[in-house]
C-alpha cells in the first residue's frame, strides 16, 4: 500500500515518544519532521509545509493546563488556516482537547495511543484540503469496496443520493459485513466531513454507565464523578454519531436515547440544563429489529426514528464474485504493514476461499488473509498458507439443516467438499480444517 503523500509536523517534548513516532509514521507518510518545543513551531511551519501538525498540549514550561496548546493551536489557525491540526492529549487533558476542537482542531489522540487510530487521523486530517488519493465520483476519498455486485451497486447508489443529507440512517447485516466501514463512507461523502464522526460500541456499555457515557455527567453527580464529562453526543456535536449494536441497549434504556433524538439536546447526568446538539445519527445492528418490536423487545417509537433510510449489508458468501478482488486488496495491505513480498494469490488457494462459507464475512476474509501474508514464504499464496475453520463448524447447519445428527452433518459436508474439489483430497482435507489422515479415517467410517 502507497504512503499518504502528506508531510506531517510533530511538536511533542517527550523524547521516548518522539522517538517511537519517528518509527512509525515514516512508514505511512511521505514526509515525517519532528520537533520538541513549540518556539520552534511557526519557522518549522515556515520551512517544511507540513499538512498536518500533530500537537502536544503542555510542554516543559510554567504552564502545565493544556492551555499551552490551545495558544499555538490558535496561533497556527490564524496564520496557516489550510493546515489542520490533531491535538496529543492526556486522559486528564480531554476535557481540554474538545475545546480545541470547537477552536479548529481536527481531532484529538489520546496517549498511550493506538497505532491504527493515529495513522487514520492524521490521514483523514491530511485529506482535508486536498482531493486526491482514490477519489469517488465526488471528489472525496472512498474507504468502502463497493464490488460489482448488484445488490452492492443498488447500496452505492441509494448512499450517494442521502449522503449529503441529515437524514438519519439504519444500517443491518450480519457481524463482518462492514456495517461501520460504510458509516464512516456516508459521513466522509456528507457535508460533516471535516467534523467528527464519533463511534459508540451501544452494546458495550453498562447500564449504569449508559447515560454518563451517551448525555455525559456533572462533577458531583456520583461518587466518582469528580469533573464534568462530556458525553458521546455532544463530541459528535457537528458531525456524526455512529450508534453500533442499537439492537442491544436494554428496552428501559432506548426511552432515554428516543428522548434525546427527538428533542436533539441531552441533559447531563446531575444537571437540569438542555444542551442543544447538531448531529447526524447512523446506527447499525445485526438483530432483526422488526421482529424484536413485533416481540416487544424494541421500541417502535425509536425503530422508525433511527430507520429514515434503511441499508442492508449483504453476507460475503451471497458476494462470491468480490471474494478474489477482497482478497487481493488485503494482500496488499498485509504485504505492506508486515514488509512481506507475497503479491497475489493461486487458482487453488482461491478455490478454498469461494468455497467457505465466512460465517464472519468480510472479517473473517480479512483475518484470514492476514495470517496466510504472515505465514507466506514465496511471492504468492497457495492452500498451505490458507487457514479456515472447519465448514461443518461454521455453516453445516445453515448449508445442510438442524435437524441432521452431527455424523450426518458431518458426513455430508465431506461429500460436498469432495463434489466440490472434484476428489482431490488434499483440498478437501484442506477445506474442513482437517489432515488428510484424518479425512482418510473418516471416508473409512462413512463408507464414502
Amino acid at each position: 500500500m502507497a504512503k499518504n503523500k502528506a508531510n506531517i509536523l510533530v511538536v511533542d517534548d517527550n523524547s521516548g515518544i518522539r522517538a517511537a513516532l519517528k518509527l512509525l509514521l515514516p512508514i505511512h507518510f511521505s514526509e515525517v519532521e519532528l520537533i520538541s518545543s513549540p518556539k520552534e513551531l511557526m519557522s518549522k511551519i515556515s520551512s517544511f509545509s507540513p499538512d498536518v501538525v500533530l500537537l502536544d498540549m503542555n510542554f516543559h514550561t510554567d504552564i502545565n493546563t493544556g492551555n499551552e496548546g490551545l495558544f499555538w493551536l490558535s496561533e497556527i489557525k490564524s496564520k496557516y488556516s489550510e493546515i489542520e491540526v490533531v491535538l496529543f492529549t492526556a486522559y486528564a487533558d480531554i476535557a481540554l482537547a474538545v475545546e480545541g476542537m470547537k477552536r479548529g482542531a481536527f481531532d484529538f489522540i489520546v496517549k498511550p495511543w493506538d497505532n491504527e487510530k493515529l495513522i487514520e487521523t492524521l490521514r483523514k486530517a491530511s485529506l482535508v484540503n486536498k482531493k486526491e488519493s482514490r477519489p469517488t465520483e465526488t471528489g472525496v476519498e472512498s474507504y468502502m469496496f463497493w464490488g460489482g455486485g448488484k445488490a452492492m451497486k443498488a447500496i452505492r447508489e441509494r448512499v450517494n443520493k442521502i449522503a449529503d443529507t441529515d437524514a438519519t440512517i439504519l444500517i443491518t447485516g450480519e457481524n463482518g459485513t462492514g456495517k461501520d466501514v460504510l458509516a464512516r463512507e456516508i459521513h466522509c461523502l456528507s457535508e460533516r466531513a471535516s467534523q467528527p464522526m464519533v463511534n459508540v460500541d451501544a452494546g458495550a456499555i453498562t447500564e449504569t454507565l449508559f447515560e454518563s457515557e451517551l448525555f455525559g455527567h456533572v462533577k458531583g453527580a456520583f461518587t466518582d464523578a469528580h469533573s464534568d464529562h462530556l458525553g458521546k453526543f455532544e463530541l459528535a456535536d457537528g458531525g456524526t454519531l455512529f450508534l453500533d449494536e442499537i439492537g442491544n441497549i436494554p428496552l428501559h434504556l432506548q426511552a432515554k436515547l428516543l428522548r434525546v433524538i427527538q428533542n436533539r439536546s441531552v441533559v447531563r447526568v446531575g444537571d437540569t440544563k438542555e444542551i442543544p446538539i447538531d448531529i447526524r445519527l447512523i446506527c447499525a445492528t445485526n438483530k432483526d429489529l422488526e421482529k424484536m418490536v413485533a416481540e416487544g423487545e424494541f421500541r417502535e417509537d425509536l425503530y422508525y426514528r433511527i430507520n429514515t433510510i434503511h441499508l442492508h449489508l449483504p453476507p460475503l458468501r451471497e458476494r462470491i464474485d468480490e471474494i478474489e478482488p477482497l482478497a487481493k486488496l488485503f494482500i496488499g495491505k498485509f504485504a505492506n504493514k508486515y514488509r512481506r513480498k507475497v503479491s497475489g494469490i493461486d487458482d487453488a488457494a482461491l478455490e478454498l476461499l469461494r468455497s467457505h462459507p465466512w460465517s464472519g464475512n468480510i472479517r473473517e476474509l480479512q483475518n484470514c488473509i492476514e495470517k496466510a501474508v504472515i505465514l507466506s514464504e514465496g511471492d504468492i499464496l497457495t492452500p498451505n498458507e490458507i487457514e479456515l475453520k472447519s465448514i461443518q463448524s461454521d455453516s453445516g447447519s445453515r448449508e445442510i439443516g438442524f435437524e441432521d445428527s452431527l455424523e450426518e452433518t458431518e458426513k455430508k459436508a465431506i461429500m460436498a467438499a469432495i463434489d466440490r474439489f472434484g476428489g482431490n483430497l488434499s483440498m478437501v482435507a484442506k477445506s474442513l480444517g482437517i489432515s488428510r489422515p484424518t479425512l482418510y479415517a473418516k471416508l473409512k467410517k462413512y463408507n464414502i
